[in-house]
């Protein structure tokens, strides 16, 4: 339903954004152009690097990137206070912004919506419709928004929106009202071939066939010597079909629905078997089927084919649309179950369904399949093929008929009919909670969603959306009416007995009895694989991972985990990232268990990976060295930006973690949780890093490793100052102690920093200087330039503390120089931070404003949340210095969010500065 208040946005014409109906005022060119990317890309992300392309199309000012975070900030209060529901916002993504809002506000996803209800609708409706999404059009697309604002799509949309909607009104015998129109479009879009033959039909309808060819000559001389080519195939059957005077021409109703006479001796079959149910959040699916159904081919035969996992509910969703389409093959609707089933055989009860007498049907197999074609050549047609396990089952089925279709269900993508018969693919998917819950109530016959929202929501949940499982869970609760929802969910919660719950023994349905017949004829070597996948802890895995877990090589491991996706049995959500559905990961670990060395060997894995991958954040300082000591022999994932990497990665890294401390693999525990140290810095995590580095720290205390623990004691220090957590002197003082006996300046140059930053906390400044210029000592000594360039810092930290700001800025200033050597951006983001910050304790707004714009636009490319807040805060800083209140407090905002984003202490500084401004102004 489209709501009736909130915002609402426009983009098929100029620019408008509605609340409650009134036209809101959106300021300067840019900050439109940025909306309307954001809504022609509604609920998706965009990147900064799109929008600033988008808007300067040829050179782009140095401060982009700037100007856009200022529009945003300020499209973001125009949408709050426009409408404080907040029925529409803008997200910060990992790379760029996104507008989260209702599809039904936007007239493009209305305009969509309108165009697919029409098709398959009688000529009338159709027409109906298609004036409605046209209407939505108020003038050029955007033609108010600077730069490129990607509308090609739209236009594209109304042009197949008016040439579906001539189509309906020819089909209703509208000829002479069209032609004018028709004469009109052919001029504004000389090369629509669809616009230049409604033209010729509406032209020799009216009794103008001289002027039906002239068009088409008139087209034909356009495209031959502007475009080098002729008219296509469909254009050129209706110019002989004016030559000749087809009668076919001169009759109302379109070209496909006209029937051909039946042969004699031949029937019309109906063998489809009866439809279970209604079908629940299949609306997206069904209209695909349309969509194919109303595309097809008219002088052969379309093939449509459904896949998706075990239970995912192809056959019924066949069944279903064959039923409710039946009308639109008049020559008969076939149906075959396959399975094991030879094309042979099915081809026989084809025949005979057909008329042909059992004696009278060939007995070798190529002469049933040219019975089958002659008697189907020219006749529309449905076969539904259920349940195809090959290309080779399904060829010999194929009817030759203008205007058939052929629908397949498989668990395969049944890639070779894609390329022989152009055959289009639709994967279906688990079923959303509100269909999930419609479809309990429907099998139930009752509103349980409403009689009790909670069980029907968490049995929707433990079913994960696949409708076999939903029917059977049901079906349970008809069957044995004594059996409460609650008790049913109880056991469906429990992971060890859910695939029992949901089986039927008796009736001989089920999820794992559906799961058996998809698995049974696994060659060994993809059940290895699937097996793998489904034991190893984590949600997905890379092909990467997999090679190291089976110890095959990295192309066999893509391979067989291909093979596994094609037959649904994995789901590849996004390249390289393979998972399975919950429901067969259960099937999968209630069949075997994961042995030690196994789990090893992905540990393992991720040791070499996470060593790889951390290097390209910063250079390594811990003495690790997992990648180096590998030799090569682990395959090393391909990466683009390291941060992304660890943000994929790491629902499954902390899942090995807790797997390996459970199964007693501690020096594996606390190496891979140091790893993740950078990563965890840079994103400024919180919550479960926090239980990960409890765990580090115990593995090496556990082990007794001198190493882990300096290097765990170094990460808890560090994580616990970065949330404002209590560091410890005694926990420094022994990391220190250890460090020492373990005698290498590395790990001395670390711990004395650690100390010294400990004791400046307690404001022991004097002791603090001291072994800060100690570790700067020690790093120089040893080569260590980030080390040194950390001392150099804190060195300049604790002097401004001191109150000796002179000295505090020449020391961080040459801690900037060290860190430009060091090569380590974030770290010289973070030292330019403190710089700005020291400059405008001293006075110096302008050369702080300068750094604090670098920290601000590095501290976003690098993606580190935390430093771009800092950034702004000194430069929220400088601007109230400067009495300019509207645009620090903008900044200070802005920094504020951020700062939560990472849970900083610095947020508590930030809310007094604006608390105080507000005040003031």
């Amino acid at each position: 339903m489209r709501s009736k208040t909130g915002l609402e946005f426009g983009v098929l014409g100029p620019l408008q954004v509605l609340a409650d109906g009134r036209l809101i005022q959106l300021g300067r060119r840019g900050m439109r152009g940025l909306l309307a990317m954001l809504v022609v890309e509604a609920n998706r992300p965009v990147s900064i690097d799109q929008i600033v392309d988008a808007l300067w199309t040829d050179s782009p000012p140095a401060t982009a990137r700037t100007i856009v975070h200022g529009y945003v900030s300020r499209l973001r209060k125009v949408l709050e206070e426009a409408d404080p529901s907040a029925s529409a916002t803008i997200r910060t993504t990992p790379t760029g912004y996104q507008l989260t809002v209702d599809p039904w506000r936007l007239d493009l996803h209305r305009a969509r919506q309108l165009v697919a209800s029409s098709r398959g609708k009688p000529a009338a409706i159709r027409a109906g419709l298609l004036r409605e999404a046209l209407g939505l059009w108020r003038g050029p697309v955007l033609s108010d928004v600077p730069g490129d604002p990607m509308t090609s799509d739209l236009e594209e949309l109304r042009l197949s929106a008016l040439e579906e909607r001539i189509d309906a009104e020819l089909e209703l015998g509208r000829h002479l009202e069209l032609v004018g129109e028709l004469r009109g479009l052919c001029t504004e879009y000389p090369y629509r071939e669809r616009l230049v033959a409604h033209s010729m039909r509406a032209l020799y309808r009216s009794g103008q066939r001289a002027d039906a060819l002239e068009a088409y000559q008139r087209f034909q001389r356009r495209a031959s010597e502007e475009l080098g080519i002729d008219p296509g195939p469909q254009l050129r059957l209706l110019q002989e079909q004016v030559l000749r005077d087809d009668p076919a021409l001169s009759l109302i109703g379109p070209v496909e629905s006209r029937p051909v006479a039946p042969r004699a001796g031949i029937v019309a079959p109906a063998l489809l078997p009866a439809s279970a149910s209604r079908l629940f959040g299949r609306a997206d699916d069904i209209a695909w089927l349309d969509n194919v159904c109303a595309a097809r081919n008219l002088l052969g035969t379309t093939v449509a084919v459904l896949t998706g996992a075990p239970g995912v509910g192809k056959s019924a969703l066949a069944i279903t649309w064959g039923h409710e389409n039946a009308e639109m093959f008049p020559h008969g609707v076939l149906f075959a179950s396959l399975g094991d089933a030879e094309p042979g055989e099915v081809l026989t009860r084809f025949l005979v369904a057909l008329g042909v007498p059992a004696d009278g049907v060939p007995v070798g197999v190529e002469d049933r399949v040219g019975l089958y074609r002659s008697l189907l050549n020219r006749r529309r047609v449905l076969v539904v093929l259920d349940d195809a396990t090959g290309f080779e089952q399904v060829q010999p089925l194929l009817p030759p008929g203008s205007g058939s279709v052929v629908l397949v269900t498989s668990r395969s993508h049944l890639e070779r009919l894609v390329v022989t018969n152009s055959a289009r693919v639709r994967k279906l998917g688990p079923l959303d909670d509100e269909a999930a819950r419609e479809l309990v109530d429907d099998v139930l016959g009752r509103p349980l969603s409403s009689e009790d929202p909670v069980a029907s929501r968490k049995l929707a949940e433990l079913c994960g959306g696949l409708p076999l499982a939903l029917r059977v869970a049901a079906a349970k609760l008809v069957i044995s009416p004594e059996w409460t929802v609650e008790e049913l969910v109880g056991e469906l919660a429990d992971d060890g007995h859910r695939l029992r719950g949901l089986d039927l023994p008796e009736a001989g349905v089920g999820v794992s009895r559906a799961l058996d017949l998809s698995t049974r004829d696994l060659p060994s070597e993809l059940g290895e694989v699937f097996k793998s996948v489904g034991l190893a802890p984590g949600r997905w895995m890379s092909s990467h991972a997999v090679a190291a877990l089976t110890r095959i090589q990295l192309e066999s491991a893509r391979s067989r985990l291909a093979q596994l996706v094609e037959v649904n049995l994995l789901v590849e959500p996004w390249p390289d990232g393979f998972t399975m559905h919950e429901l067969v990961r259960l099937y999968v670990r209630g069949a075997g268990r994961s042995d030690l060395d196994s789990l090893r060997r992905l540990v393992n894995y991720y040791l070499v990976a996470c060593d790889h991958v951390r290097r390209a954040i910063r250079p390594a300082r811990d003495g690790l060295d997992f990648a180096l000591g590998d030799n090569g022999s682990t395959s090393l994932p391909a990466f683009g930006d390291p941060i992304d990497w660890f943000d994929q990665e790491w629902p499954n890294i902390v899942a090995v973690v807790h797997a390996a401390a459970e199964s007693g693999l501690h020096d594996q525990v606390w190496q891979l949780v140091r790893l993740l140290h950078t990563y965890a810095t840079v994103r400024a995590l919180t919550g479960e890093w926090v239980a990960l580095v409890g765990f580090g720290l115990a593995a090496a205390e556990v082990t007794g490793s001198r190493l882990g623990q300096v290097l765990m004691l170094d990460t808890t220090y560090t994580t616990n100052a970065r949330l404002g957590r209590p560091v410890l002197l005694p926990d420094a003082r022994r990391a220190h102690r250890i460090a020492t006996e373990l005698g290498e300046r590395q790990y001395l140059v670390l711990t004395l920093a650690q100390l010294a930053d400990v004791l400046f906390r307690l404001k022991h400044h004097d002791e603090a200087l001291l072994h800060f210029w100690e570790s700067v000592q020690l790093a120089q000594q040893s080569g260590d330039v980030v080390g040194e360039g950390h001392g150099l810092n804190n060195v300049a930290q604790v002097e401004q503390a001191r109150g000796r700001l002179d000295v505090a800025l020449q020391h961080q200033a040459h801690a900037v120089e060290v860190y430009r050597r060091s090569g380590d951006q974030v770290a010289l983001i973070r030292g330019l931070a403190n710089l700005a910050e020291l400059s405008l304790e001293a006075g110096s707004l302008d050369q702080a404003e300068s750094l604090a714009r670098q920290v601000v636009d590095q501290a976003a490319v690098a993606e580190v949340t935390y430093l771009e807040g800092f950034g702004r805060q000194v430069l929220g800083g400088v601007l109230l210095r400067r009495a300019e209140w509207v645009a620090a407090a903008a900044e200070l905002t802005e920094a504020l969010r951020l700062y939560a984003q990472v849970n900083s202490a610095r947020a508590v500084e930030v809310r007094a500065a604006l608390d105080s401004l507000s005040s003031e102004v």
